[in-house]
């Protein structure tokens, strides 16, 4: 339930600079246009800040002044008819299953009774009055009436309540041409059946009101895909750490971590900020930002940065960064930011919805002026083509038009191993004209590879395998999943951030870093590698390589082909961005590049006009991942950067990128042509509905035989 607006001012922020800000769930939003309207009412405000992110339908407000002022500015919202809860991941997420529940509920009520009630309307079609007598019409109609009245005040109540809430606060949406239409029809039929007349339409109300619901839940569930990727990452700052306070560890939400608080970070345990290392040595993986599966040693003074896992000893890290400033906070802001606007052709449909609504309302009451006073028609008549005319302008097929596409290409991709989780992601893709790579776990497999097995005798390799064998350490199970024999039973100690020791028939075993296992001589270069040291040998070494995917040089070959430019930026480290890059044909590519510098160039192609579609794997990848245009990664990524990705590709190939664009390209041809017929119809049959030429009954079947249509063009993306 939202908190009253009274109670908001204790979930006002400050930062650093002074300004005050507010983060709101927004309830009761159906479109952009709502989105719209929120911000340009607060951004009327003298020195306020607004943004409606639609995707997770957070309000974020910063402004200068008072911490009562939130409280001013969230009563404007919802003096537009909407509700204001403090934001919470978990709330956001009940709040959706909630209302995705109740609109199947509705859905399952409306498809039922349809069936039922068309049975009931065969007989009526295939027989007069004279035929079946008027008892039998008039008990038909009444049992038409009791399944269709309560379908339609329980079924309806999605757009019943959308379209009173907008009227009631001065303004109008897509559902109010709907509920009228709704009443109107189901109020006229109660009225022929009272008076035994003919001009009953309970089937058609229920059938109309079926398909609408259709259109509504596939819009609902592609809304929720694409918003489990800033949710995820919302998550990620919803837990506790451990901070020391008075020599005390104390546990502290992660959202109230400050700059200058200890925190103490155990093994396997995520970094919950930005900080230096105060105390302690260990492994690092930090796969989740800078995308590199290779682990990290740290000591006392080396920089860390949140969402980094401890691996292998105890850290103490003094914070740098409250947890609203870490660069974590900075890639989820980027998210946001970019998940503005994406929509091409919804924006269209939303426009054309506002226009839709006065423009249907004037033509139904035009209609009715000029058949009743004007042209001197009974009134019944006049009302009956008035509400022809509401009936057969009502937008499904429009409201279709880009949902059913989705629907069918999520489908054809689902089989071909790509999954599309946003709902606009198609369009988006299918004017792509740049393509950007991440390196590893991209274009490579993403795991590191034993390179050099050739060079390691047997009985070395079972040794180094045993050792391997009990630890967290990648390059460690690397080697042991690659031997995968029979190892020996030993006894293994661990020493932080150097290696693996262990003893054999009494001679020391040590597998880990070059220094501790003796071996500072030998000939160095930048491949990952192991040593392995038997006591009284010479240390033996092991090299790893993340190979390429399969196919990615045919891919990229492909790609180039068709014209696309291509990019490769990468957190990695120069020489082995350069190998990559020179062997797939890459003539633009940048090395040890940040996260919010992946972001940035990213924006760059785009401010220079390209459309670009961003492919990558890891959470270094998610700002750039939501800043591009449209956004891939693999089924092996981190879950984050999948759920920050509009599309998941399956197996190690990378060709399915091909696949996705060529898909895009046909999907966007059949989205256009839904619009025409969309549009189409409604010049052919409203001039028809107008002059009377067509009854509510032909009216509700034109207009379900319009979205029928358009389905059916949509099957077409499922060939070729």
């Amino acid at each position: 339930m939202p908190v009253p607006l009274q109670d908001l001012s204790r979930f006002v922020t400050s930062d650093p600079d002074g300004t005050l800000g507010l983060t709101l769930l927004i309830e009761g939003m159906r479109c952009a246009s709502c989105a719209f309207l929120i911000e340009d009412a607060l951004k009327k405000e003298a020195g306020v800040s607004a943004r409606v992110n639609l995707t997770t339908r957070r309000l974020t407000l910063h402004w200068t002044g008072a911490a009562s002022r939130g409280n001013e500015l969230a009563a404007k919202v919802t003096a537009l008819g909407y509700h204001l809860a403090p934001f919470e991941a978990a709330q956001m997420d009940q709040s959706d299953q909630r209302e995705e529940k109740s609109l199947l509920l509705c859905l399952a009520v409306a498809g039922f009774a349809s069936g039922n009630i068309m049975m009931l309307s065969v007989g009526l079609w295939s027989a007069t009055t004279q035929t079946m007598g008027m008892a039998t019409h008039d008990f038909l109609h009444w049992l038409s009436a009791l399944i269709a009245l309560p379908t339609v005040l329980f079924s309806g109540r999605p757009f019943f309540r959308s379209a009173f809430q907008a009227l009631r606060h001065g303004r109008s949406n897509m559902d109010v041409p709907i509920s009228v239409a709704l009443i109107l029809t189901t109020a006229m039929s109660l009225f022929e059946t009272l008076h035994h007349g003919t001009y009953a339409y309970f089937d058609s109300v229920v059938m109309l009101l079926f398909l609408l619901l259709i259109g509504r839940y596939l819009d609902r569930k592609t809304r929720g895909k694409a918003r489990a990727a800033a949710q995820d990452l919302l998550m990620m700052q919803a837990g506790t750490a451990t901070v020391v306070q008075d020599g005390q560890p104390r546990l502290l939400p992660i959202r109230e971590l400050q700059s200058g608080m200890l925190l103490q970070v155990a093994v396997g345990e995520k970094i919950a900020a930005d900080g230096v290392v105060e105390t302690g040595e260990s492994d690092i993986d930090p796969s989740f930002i800078t995308g590199e599966t290779l682990t990290q040693p740290v000591s006392v003074d080396t920089r860390v940065l949140g969402g980094m896992i401890n691996l292998t000893a105890p850290l103490t890290v003094r914070l740098t960064a409250a947890s609203d400033q870490s660069l974590l906070s900075q890639i989820i802001r980027l998210m946001e930011k970019a998940e503005q606007g994406h929509a091409l052709y919804v924006r269209i449909a939303d426009r054309v919805a506002r226009a839709y609504t006065p423009v249907v309302h004037t033509l139904a009451l035009g209609t009715f002026l000029i058949w009743c006073p004007i042209l001197g028609h009974a009134w019944q008549e006049s009302l009956l083509v008035a509400m022809t005319v509401l009936i057969i302008t009502c937008p499904c097929a429009l409201g279709l038009a880009v949902p059913a596409v989705q629907v069918l290409t999520s489908g054809r991709l689902f089989r071909q191993g790509i999954l599309l989780k946003s709902a606009d992601a198609i369009e988006r893709l299918a004017r792509v004209d740049m393509l950007v790579f991440d390196k590893t776990g991209t274009l490579t497999q993403g795991h590191p590879q034993l390179s050099n097995p050739q060079e390691i005798g047997s009985r070395n390799m079972h040794l180094a395998a045993s050792l391997a064998a009990q630890s967290r350490h990648p390059l460690a199970r690397a080697l042991s999943e690659m031997y995968g024999g029979r190892i020996l039973k030993l006894t293994v100690w661990e020493e932080a951030g150097k290696g693996l020791e262990a003893f054999w028939d009494s001679t020391r075993l040590r597998l880990g870093r070059r220094d501790w296992c003796g071996a500072c001589e030998a000939p160095a270069d930048d491949k990952p590698e192991l040593w392995l040291q038997i006591e009284g040998e010479s240390p033996v070494r092991f090299t790893f390589a993340d190979s390429l995917r399969p196919d990615a040089k045919l891919t990229l070959a492909t790609l180039k082909q068709q014209g696309y430019g291509l990019r490769l930026f990468s957190g990695d480290r120069e020489a082995a961005v350069a190998t990559v890059a020179k062997s797939l044909g890459f003539e633009i590519f940048k090395s040890r590049v940040s996260p919010l510098d992946k972001a940035a160039e990213v924006d760059r192609l785009r401010a220079e006009g390209h459309k670009v579609l961003m492919i990558g794997d890891g959470l270094n990848d998610a700002g750039a991942l939501a800043s591009a245009d449209v956004s891939m990664s693999p089924s092996s990524a981190l879950d984050i950067a999948q759920n920050a990705a509009d599309l998941v590709f399956q197996g190690s190939n990378l060709s399915p990128v091909v696949t996705a664009l060529a898909v895009a390209k046909r999907a966007e041809r059949l989205v256009k042509q839904n619009f025409i017929l969309s549009f189409g119809y409604n010049i052919i049959a409203v001039p028809l509905a107008m002059m009377g030429l067509v009854t509510p009954l032909v009216a509700a079947l034109a207009m379900a035989g319009s979205s029928i249509l358009v389905v059916l063009n949509a099957q077409r993306v499922t060939r070729g």
